[in-house]
């Protein structure tokens, strides 16, 4: 038996035997995270998350406290 084979042996039976919740919600987060990774971003997705990661970084944000009262200010005046 190869080794990938005794990991997920050993992994599927501390899973079943396992009756910690918090565990349990551990390892679904780890599993939920890891296919994440499955998402194809096409180039466009990819750019616009550059942009916003380049703006952050040059100090082009602005708080969201600070955003959503602006916005409920502008919101008011229309």
């Amino acid at each position: 038996m190869d080794m990938t084979t005794q990991i997920k042996n050993n992994l599927i039976s501390r899973i079943k035997a396992s009756k910690d919740l918090n565990f349990l919600k551990a390892v679904q987060t780890i599993f939920d995270s890891s296919e994440q990774s499955l998402f194809q971003l096409s180039s466009e997705q990819q750019d616009s998350i550059e942009k916003g990661r380049d703006e952050i970084r040059n100090g082009d944000s602005i708080e969201n406290d600070l955003l959503m009262v602006e916005m409920k200010e502008w919101l008011t005046k229309k």
